[in-house]
């Protein structure tokens, strides 16, 4: 009976081993397809954004208790996905359901990063919340790249790649707003301080990123203060 207990013990232990040995291959391949399909990325969702969010829904994971090889499998293809990096939200989708298929990642895992990777943008405020612990912890790492010194560069990028002016006066931010008019919509870097980036902090899910969040909030804050202030010369 013990030897037999023994070799079931045993048995199970190699099972696990393999297990984890194949999440970190495929983790592996993801990066590689990640750094394939966006390094020569110029509108802030490059592999550096990605890396970036990576090691955070690993870190918030942790303190969360969240199934690490899940959120760092979205963390790792969430833009890979993005709708306005692809023709379309479902070519995104089918790309990476399709990369996703060919690594042979679990049916589980490979639906729950789909979920994850289908819902988490912010979409002009409209997306509803986040339904699993995972999906909070990599929306909550991707949001908090949003926020602070690395966003500010980020946005200042992303409206040069968007054709969007610095600044604008005379183009107050838009209030409220569709998701379409949210992507395609007229407006200026600073702008999207105010029609997204200040608003993320009061959207972030999970306590060990709220406490991240505060600091980045205000530092931003103070950012586009003097902003104006410099604005007249």
């Amino acid at each position: 009976m013990v030897v037999l207990y023994i070799l079931i013990v045993n048995g199970t232990g190699r099972e696990q081993v393999e297990v984890i040995d194949r999440r970190e291959s495929q983790l592996e391949a993801a990066e590689r397809f990640a750094k394939a399909e966006l390094g020569n990325d110029l509108s802030g969702h490059d592999w550096w954004h990605i890396h970036r969010v990576d090691r955070m829904a690993a870190r918030l994971a942790a303190e969360e208790g969240a199934d690490a090889f899940v959120c760092r499998m979205a963390a790792l293809l969430h833009d890979v996905a993005d709708e306005k990096l692809n023709e379309s939200k479902e070519a995104g989708l089918a790309k990476v359901r399709d990369w996703l298929r060919s690594e042979q990642v679990a049916e589980e895992d490979s639906a729950h990063v789909l979920e994850i990777i289908s819902t988490m943008s912010y979409n002009g405020g409209q997306n509803p919340p986040m339904r699993t612990i995972e999906g909070k912890v990599v929306q909550d790492a991707d949001r908090l790249d949003a926020i602070g010194a690395i966003a500010i560069a980020r946005a200042f990028v992303y409206a040069g790649w968007k054709g969007h002016p610095m600044h604008d006066p005379h183009l107050p931010p838009r209030e409220s707003m569709t998701a379409e008019q949210y992507r395609l919509g007229k407006t200026t870097a600073i702008n999207h301080f105010h029609e997204k980036l200040l608003k993320l902090k009061d959207l972030i899910n999970t306590p060990a990123a709220k406490r991240i969040a505060e600091e980045r909030h205000r530092y931003m804050e103070e950012y586009v203060n003097r902003f104006y202030e410099e604005w007249e010369g």
